[in-house]
């Protein structure tokens, strides 16, 4: 995962408003790449790595080697199981592809139940484009995703903006990344 999310991490680093913010935790975090380049261009802020405990000793092991063991840490759950940790920002990242639409927005919901009023949550995918005509790879990407789990898929931005504001937030938007990825940004 991290060779293939390493340049779309260093996007979300670079183009999501930071600064207004302190502290993050990715939800799902596997090695901890986008936690370790977040945390990386932004001294200011503290992160969390939020994944399964057999992920930790990897995680902890890749934040050491980038110098950030002072700033960031891992926390093992399940997200299903175990409340989301508190921050200002939580992202997913390749994860709500993988989910049924009902388990989809029980993540969704967490999420804003762990944020505080004005806190963010950016969904990372292959966001299929509204008109479902121009990102091959997120339509290709949607159908390995129904082959491969029980009800996986992926999904455009309207719709992951319409399952945001049925959770909650008050407003929500999409901001291309690089290649075929896609940030929708929910704001509670």
């Amino acid at each position: 995962m991290t060779g293939m999310s390493h340049p779309t991490n260093l996007a979300i680093a670079q183009q999501f408003p930071w600064a207004a913010y302190k502290s993050f935790v990715d939800v799902g975090a596997a090695q901890g790449d986008l936690v370790v380049q977040v945390a990386r261009a932004h001294p200011h802020l503290a992160g969390l790595g939020f994944d399964l405990p057999e992920l930790g000793p990897i995680f902890s092991d890749y934040v050491a080697e980038n110098d950030l063991s002072g700033r960031v840490r891992f926390a093992p759950g399940d997200f299903f199981s175990t409340p989301i940790p508190k921050a200002d920002v939580a992202i997913t990242s390749r994860i709500l592809h993988d989910w049924d639409l009902a388990q989809k927005k029980t993540l969704i919901g967490k999420v804003y139940d762990a944020l505080p009023a004005d806190g963010a949550l950016i969904v990372v995918e292959s966001v299929i484009d509204d008109d479902r005509c121009h990102n091959t790879f997120g339509l290709l990407m949607s159908l390995n995703m129904l082959i491969e789990t029980q009800g996986g898929f992926d999904f455009t931005g309207a719709d992951c903006i319409g399952w945001m504001k049925e959770c909650g937030f008050r407003k929500a938007y999409v901001e291309h990344l690089v290649g075929p990825d896609s940030m929708v940004v929910g704001i509670k």
